[in-house]
């Protein structure tokens, strides 16, 4: 190599290692939670994972989902700038870690509410089905139990009186085993969590009690919820309406309908994959993911007989 080419390297390298160790240096990216205003004392506050849903009663601050690991002091700063009132209580639509894991930078004295199913999937720490994989470290634990829910459901339970009434529904499986509605009545409003994400497939999370061929069953019986007009979704940047519940419904049935009939004409999984597209009848909804098809799909083939 000649001198001059050596230098021009060397230089190089040095340039490199230069911004190497200035990327490294670099200030992580601020987390930033929004907040949008639904009615006069509920909000829903965005980024860093899941929806999360802000209910102010006369005792307290309710908070519905938590977000991802390292976002429960963002989300509380969020909070203050809408409210001085206390956060007493934490409801988990599902088990989640973009939904729960903030939590564990919450005050200890915070009441967590959970169907029960989630309660023991948050002990377990099972990882997603087709999204992670192997043992996942459970955030709780490590934490010493924070975070866990103290107080758990079945079916219904209804929390508080009046205008400040929340009641919670288990309607069966779906995203997961133990998803749970959260309904606000004086308001007209219902956080369904991850069953209605976005308009595209969900995660049937196999691995945390979810299931394809019961998901459309279910939601259908979230969108009868009575007096209930505006959803907030899981991931969704705004709301919606029973009605798009009820589409959404009727969108997984026709998905599980097409796979189970797929698998019955002796099909496989790959073949779905390559072959099934979003109905044109269901207009805004995203081209789904081939990862995305080929898990759901495979989550239904295994429940058809």
């Amino acid at each position: 190599m000649t001198t001059r080419v050596w230098i021009l390297a060397a230089v190089a390298a040095a340039g490199l290692g230069s911004m190497a160790a200035a990327a490294a240096q670099a200030p992580a990216a601020p987390k930033v939670v929004t907040v949008d205003k639904v009615r006069d004392t509920l909000y829903v506050l965005k980024g860093g994972g899941g929806n999360t849903a802000l209910f102010l009663t006369a005792k307290g601050a309710v908070v519905v989902d938590t977000k991802l690991p390292g976002w429960g002091q963002p989300l509380l700063d969020a909070i203050r700038t809408v409210t001085d009132k206390p956060v007493t209580m934490v409801i988990n639509t599902h088990t989640h870690y973009d939904h729960t894991n903030g939590q564990v930078e919450f005050p200890a004295a915070v009441e967590v509410v959970a169907h029960e199913n989630t309660r023991r999937y948050m002990q377990e720490s099972n990882p997603v089905y087709a999204l992670q994989s192997g043992p996942q470290p459970n955030i709780f634990t490590a934490n010493g139990g924070r975070g866990m829910p103290s107080r758990t459901f079945r079916d219904t339970l209804t929390i508080n009186s009046g205008a400040d009434r929340i009641d919670l529904h288990y309607f069966g499986r779906a995203h997961t085993g133990g998803d749970t509605y959260v309904v606000f009545p004086a308001l007209g409003v219902m956080h369904v969590g991850d069953t209605f994400p976005t308009r595209d497939l969900p995660i049937m999370d196999l691995n945390n009690g979810g299931s394809g061929v019961a998901f459309a069953d279910t939601l259908t019986k979230a969108a009868a919820v009575p007096g209930v007009t505006t959803i907030i979704n899981g991931h969704n940047a705004v709301t919606m309406t029973p009605a798009d519940v009820a589409t959404y419904a009727a969108f997984i049935r026709e998905f599980v309908t097409a796979v189970q009939a797929a698998k019955r004409a002796g099909r496989s999984v790959d073949d779905v994959v390559a072959t099934w597209k979003t109905p044109a009848a269901y207009t805004g909804y995203n081209a789904p993911q081939p990862a995305r098809v080929k898990a759901d799909a495979e989550v239904i083939f295994g429940e058809t007989k």
